[in-house]
């Protein structure tokens, strides 16, 4: 077992703010569960566990936003609930006192506890945040934990003896002011002053957290989420050389099996021309692998599967594009499904953290919005992005006589470092022919429903 981490929602996302906390310690928790609430720049997300065991410590609190990859929790096994952990190694004997040296930036120098095996062992995801914040160098410690363990009060006793041996900037009054390096740093990109900072480490050290960006106003809600787009966007033009490519599809087959199918049903369980469109997308490019996989250190990475990020527009102006996995096995009743339920949690909360991971390609379906043809922006590193229109009537060449049929625009962008416009024209080729294809379920009686 170990930590559990801040995830990654997304290629652009960095950091996450816990939200709300649905677990203590000592709960236990199997793989699945919903443990935290997580708000990014784009939504509040749930956050589940892909382990089975046992809460131990939560490290960060609700309210604090940190990086991705930062520990969240720790989880243990599940005999830390049942108390048949294997016992601690017992401690030995303290050796004659010693001192070690320490890291020493500006602030931290060479004091270290002198007690404890010579051979430290940091167990503490937190201690060891906290020995990084304050500069202290945990090869050098001598653990008074069991087994030698360094505990957070041998981390602040090695920062405390260090800052006394160590000369420190004048704050007030020729007062000294205690921080760590990472606050200098920090404090020195966002020209803060640290000696009207109030420290809540150690003697009233000056953390990393303690200091404020002020090197611009920090962005909440509608704002943040519309920010962050813009900037996937922008980076997406300034780093992807995109082609387009369009083609008009004959949906007749497709419009007769679903007048059939919805014929009995209730609004909520009919079929619309969208899910059977994302169908075709799905298998399409399960046939077509070039275009499904991710840009990657200069390179394409092949996905294993098809994850269909379906772009859903926000009331609030944002945007999401949360995941259908495996897309490419559902037949049209379970891509409906998928689609209403993704689309509904999107817009009123309640999406998963494996729902927010990155798509292998993106379907953006402006049909209902009246747009006839949309040209997507690919999100990267994503290198394609397939845009829907509305269906429309149109006179239509069939079998050399001029009919109605109901018809629809399909547009790729493609990114041209990965494939180029012959392997794009050939997966819209793939869909036009799924969706005209005899041997699909267009041409057969609908199927029996239940009354």
């Amino acid at each position: 077992m170990g930590a559990f981490t801040m995830p990654s929602l997304g290629a652009d996302m960095d950091r996450g703010t816990v939200v709300e906390w649905k677990v203590a310690p000592g709960d236990r928790v199997e793989r699945g569960d919903i443990v935290a609430v997580v708000d990014t720049d784009k939504s509040t997300v749930e956050v589940e566990v892909f382990e089975s065991g046992v809460v131990q410590e939560l490290l960060v609190p609700a309210g604090e936003e940190v990086e991705v990859g930062t520990p969240l929790a720790t989880i243990g096994s599940v005999s830390a609930l049942d108390g048949s952990a294997p016992p601690a190694p017992p401690r030995p004997s303290p050796p004659p006192p010693a001192s070690a040296p320490v890291r020493a930036p500006s602030t931290v120098a060479s004091a270290a506890p002198s007690h404890g095996p010579a051979h430290p062992h940091v167990t503490s995801p937190l201690v060891r945040h906290l020995a990084e914040d304050l500069g202290v160098d945990t090869a050098h410690l001598r653990g008074s934990g069991p087994g030698g363990t360094v505990t957070r009060a041998d981390v602040e006793t090695a920062a405390s003896d260090a800052r006394r041996s160590a000369a420190v900037p004048a704050g007030p009054e020729g007062r000294r002011t205690m921080a760590s390096p990472l606050a200098r740093r920090r404090a020195a990109a966002a020209g803060v002053d640290l000696a009207v900072l109030r420290g809540t480490g150690p003697h009233g050290a000056v953390l990393a957290r303690d200091v404020p960006d002020q090197a611009a106003p920090k962005l909440t809600g509608p704002a943040a989420r519309r920010a962050a787009v813009a900037a996937l966007m922008a980076r997406s033009k300034r780093e992807i050389p995109h082609y387009y490519l369009r083609t008009t599809v004959d949906l007749g087959l497709v419009r007769r099996w679903l007048d059939g199918v919805n014929a009995n049903r209730t609004p909520a369980e009919r079929i619309v021309p969208s899910a059977v469109l994302c169908w075709a997308v799905a298998r399409a490019v399960a046939m077509n692998p070039g275009l499904n996989g991710h840009w990657v250190d200069g390179g394409f990475r092949p996905a294993p599967a098809v994850q269909l990020g379906v772009a859903v527009a926000l009331r609030d102006g944002g945007l999401l594009a949360p995941v259908i996995a495996d897309a490419d096995r559902l037949d049209a009743d379970e891509m409906m499904g998928r689609l209403r339920d993704l689309t509904d949690r999107a817009r009123h909360g309640g999406l998963r953290a494996s729902e927010m991971a990155d798509p292998s390609i993106t379907v953006t379906n402006l049909g209902d919005t009246g747009v006839e043809e949309v040209y997507g922006v690919i999100y990267p590193p994503q290198v394609a992005m397939i845009g829907i229109g509305k269906v429309v009537e149109r006179p239509w060449v069939v079998g050399g006589q001029v009919e109605v049929r109901p018809v629809v625009t399909i547009t790729l962008a493609g990114d041209h470092r990965a494939t180029n416009g012959h392997e794009g024209a050939r997966l819209l080729a793939t869909v036009e022919r799924l969706l005209q294809d005899p041997e699909e379920p267009w041409n057969a009686p609908a199927p029996p429903t239940s009354s």
